[in-house]
């Protein structure tokens, strides 16, 4: 079953043009768990209506965590 993360983030500036999210981050303000993207979509359209957000400074990102296995590759697994 697949888990999604919401995660609020401050925007950070553009450094030398290429941003680079394994090596350096953006700091993280909010982090919270949904255990299915129509959760996960409601709480961040919560998170988009936040000043900041709108105003360019924090930006808001679903993260799909875990797999979700299809229904054939389940049947030829087991």
């Amino acid at each position: 079953m697949t888990r999604f993360l919401v995660v609020l983030t401050d925007v950070r500036p553009c450094e030398g043009g290429a941003r680079n999210e394994r090596l350096a981050p953006e700091r993280r303000r909010q982090v919270v768990g949904a255990s299915s993207r129509e959760a996960a979509e409601r709480i961040a359209g919560a998170f988009m209506a936040l000043g900041m957000v709108r105003a360019g400074r924090q930006r808001v990102k679903v993260i799909a965590i875990g797999r979700r296995h299809a229904f054939g590759e389940r049947e030829l697994a087991g």
